[in-house]
């Protein structure tokens, strides 16, 4: 344990006196300073692959640290960074160029100046709104807050943001009175369309692809998505999507609009895209998005972003490696095995006296904690619940982290089955043992 100095995210420092040190790890564990080891139920947060130490990614960066550690991407280039956008645009159906940056929060935001630049950009300057989802999650910065916003994180911040066009999101467990499931569907939909056939200001609608995760891990409907594509394009906006959680195999497939079949205008990678080991994310357009970039120097259309790291070339070559190894150990399929272990618990997860939903696809599940399943009331111990989770699940040799009231399961993508299999059966354990604390 050590006393430390740094301001934790989304931490209450109150409660914490002071916090594991991790100095080592090896596989799907984390070890900490007094030798405990903890499985990493949550990929440090969403974003490991292959486990920790992995000799193939761990070799791409000492190889590239020696050659070239840092260039900048203002009128220069490199080869890292020039093989890896020609690999994400390969791999990413209908999209044409790679803008880079350093996390997921300013792909995001990147993916919204392009959409509103673009509009400007072809005398469409009336067309400045933003339509989202509500309870979607784009990240931390004031303009991903603004089209992602969540309530409980960002209401202190509601007077700064810009406004957004919010719109409804079926979720099977809390579907409002005098609906069913697939009738709110519609109505979701019917509201996008009637919004769109009314207001010809929107430029652009942007959600999360496949799944919310940080919203409570809200699975969409199937064909939910596709539908909001072609009203897209039927009403001339933007279709944004956002894959930094969801993209390279975390609900399944490697490029989730592709099995969603809703090709959008600009779609923002990262966490996985460097197997979880170098910061980096990155921002895809289509050609007509790209073009409308073009001209001369005093037409001003060019894009005003940019970042010191943009296009890292170690973080590049540890990208362009990850790649490497998801073709060939066959990985999605892998993932598409391994996923089916998350069914076998269903029940046993379902029977537990404070779950009253369990919400999962690919290698993500959502657990939703409550105190009276009938009235499906969520929990709210005085204590955070992150906390109570935490350490539980510590004392069950597992790492979890929750978001409000969800235990959330984000397992690197590569664990085996029987990890998997532990770390579900120690999921058990310690909300069984977490259970006094919370009610």
């Amino acid at each position: 344990m050590i006393k430390s100095s740094v301001w934790h995210p989304n931490t209450q420092m109150k409660e914490w006196d002071s916090f594991d040190e991790i100095i080592q790890a090896k596989g799907m564990w984390l070890i900490d300073s007094a030798g405990n080891k903890m499985l990493d139920g949550v990929s440090s947060m969403w974003c490991n692959v292959w486990g920790h130490s992995k000799k193939e990614l761990v070799n791409a960066i000492v190889k590239q640290s020696k050659k070239l550690q840092h260039s900048s991407m203002f009128n220069l280039t490199n080869k890292p960074a020039e093989l890896l956008a020609k690999k994400l645009v390969e791999i990413s159906p209908g999209m044409n160029k790679v803008f880079y940056s350093d996390n997921g929060s300013s792909s995001m935001e990147i993916a919204l100046k392009i959409a509103l630049q673009y509009q400007n950009n072809i005398g469409e300057k009336q067309k400045s709104k933003i339509a989202t989802l509500e309870n979607g999650y784009h990240g931390d910065t004031f303009g991903a807050m603004s089209v992602g916003y969540v309530p409980q994180f960002f209401g202190k911040f509601k007077k700064q943001l810009f406004s957004t066009i919010q719109i409804p999101v079926p979720n099977k467990y809390r579907v409002p009175k005098g609906f069913t499931y697939p009738d709110y569907q519609n109505f979701c939909l019917d509201k996008i369309e009637q919004q769109f056939s009314k207001d010809n200001k929107i430029a652009a609608f942007i959600m999360e692809s496949g799944a919310q995760v940080a919203g409570g891990v809200v699975i969409y409907p199937k064909g939910f998505q596709k539908k909001i594509s072609q009203i897209c394009k039927q009403y001339n906006v933007l279709f944004v999507l956002d894959e930094i959680a969801t993209g390279f195999g975390r609900l399944g497939s490697m490029v989730q609009y592709t099995e969603q079949k809703s090709i959008p205008d600009i779609v923002s990678y990262g966490k996985m895209l460097t197997g979880g080991y170098l910061t980096m994310a990155a921002t895809l357009t289509n050609k007509k998005i790209y073009d409308s970039f073009l001209g001369n120097f005093n037409e001003w259309k060019h894009l005003f972003h940019g970042h010191t790291y943009t296009g890292n070339p170690i973080a590049a070559s540890v990208a362009l490696e990850n790649l490497k190894l998801y073709q060939k150990n066959n990985l999605i399929k892998k993932i598409k095995n391994t996923s089916k272990i998350f069914e076998k618990y269903y029940d046993i997860i379902s029977k537990l006296d404070l779950v009253g939903d369990i919400r999962h696809k690919g290698m993500l599940m959502g657990i939703e904690l409550v105190t009276d399943k009938k009235k499906k009331t969520p929990i709210h111990p005085k204590k955070s619940i992150n906390k109570i989770f935490f350490e539980e699940g510590k004392k069950h040799g597992i790492y979890l982290r929750t978001l409000g009231n969800i235990v959330m399961l984000v397992p690197p993508l590569a664990i085996s089955e029987n990890d998997l299999k532990l770390l579900l059966n120690r999921t058990v354990q310690t909300i069984k043992s977490a259970k006094k604390q919370v009610i």
